[in-house]
């Protein structure tokens, strides 16, 4: 599966960006899709993750309560839906998917990547 991300940009302290990763192929509906980010200078992180059928979602604890991870397997796309961003969200966003059905957390776990999308938080 090819992944692509886009939705990212520059929103003050506060704020609100919708993410968005569309997916190429058929077999969209059979993995795991999650997302990550890399701030500069720092490792990649998970953010949230939802199964295969958009029923049961994970975050990272930062983001809980401010963010929202869903997916629409008829239209291939997955979101990320960030509310009150906070400076420490600036990164590098980055989609992913892979095969089964457990909700990893791990990067190195993911199959696929998408290309990342920039979020810049102003304070």
């Amino acid at each position: 599966v090819q992944l692509q991300a886009c939705g990212g940009g520059l929103v003050q302290a506060g704020g609100s960006l919708r993410l968005s990763c569309a997916a190429s192929g058929r077999t969209y509906g059979a993995y795991v899709m999650g997302w990550f980010r890399q701030a500069p200078g720092k490792e990649r992180e998970f953010v949230a993750v939802v199964t295969r059928s958009g029923a049961t979602e994970a975050y990272t604890d930062s983001v809980k309560g401010r963010f929202a991870i869903s997916r629409d397997n008829a239209k291939n796309t997955m979101y990320l839906e960030m509310n009150g961003l906070k400076f420490e969200d600036t990164a590098v966003y980055y989609c992913a998917a892979r095969d089964g059905s457990f909700l990893s957390q791990q990067p190195n776990e993911y199959d696929y990547w998408g290309q990342g999308t920039l979020v810049t938080v102003s304070s």
